[in-house]
């Protein structure tokens, strides 16, 4: 369903990109309108294929996986570097967050959509706003880090590690069995 989506978009951009270059201050709309209609329709397809591979219950346990594994680490590395925050130079605390942070964040982002389809909406909310609230507060660190502020940027580690905590306790309360 997807490939066929893909090629009706491509069909429809030639065939409009043509349509557009007959004429050069005109465009002749009743051919140009049932070619945009067929573009849209190959983006239905391919937003419905997409939402169906989403959906396919070996994907969702294969996120929920990454999930866990992505925020268990998330929660270590902020424990770790909230335990060491005074051995580390204020200065270079954004490089060890650049460095041990940013790859467990993106896995968890692009698996999080998983949490609403394998249990629900409320829980994927209420992990998803203490998964924001760390990842804000640890942006605030990174940024106080850059600016020499040891005070602040001491202070939101620990509010970061505390709502990752908070995130992954959520998230393993829920169980390994997806509701579907």
């Amino acid at each position: 369903m997807k490939r066929i989506g893909l090629i009706l978009i491509a069909v429809s951009f030639l065939i409009g990109a043509y349509i557009t270059v007959l004429h050069e201050w005109t465009i002749n709309w009743t051919l140009f309108i049932p070619v945009l209609i067929l573009g849209l329709i190959g983006v239905g397809l391919v937003q419905v294929g997409q939402r169906k591979a989403a959906q396919h219950e070996d994907t969702i346990a294969e996120n929920i996986k990454i999930l866990e594994e992505s925020l268990s680490n998330i929660v270590r590395d902020a424990k770790d570097l909230n335990a060491r925050k005074s051995e580390i130079d204020v200065y270079d605390l954004h490089e060890f967050i650049d460095d041990t942070f940013i790859n467990d964040l993106n896995k968890f982002v692009d698996a999080r959509e998983s949490i609403g389809h394998a249990y629900s909406l409320q829980d994927y909310a209420d992990i998803m706003s203490h998964y924001a609230a760390g990842e804000r507060y640890l942006n605030r660190v990174w940024s106080t880090s850059v600016d020499g502020y040891i005070d602040e940027a001491h202070t939101y580690l620990g509010k970061a590690e505390h709502q990752f905590t908070q995130a992954l306790e959520r998230l393993t309360a829920l169980g390994n069995t997806p509701n579907n």
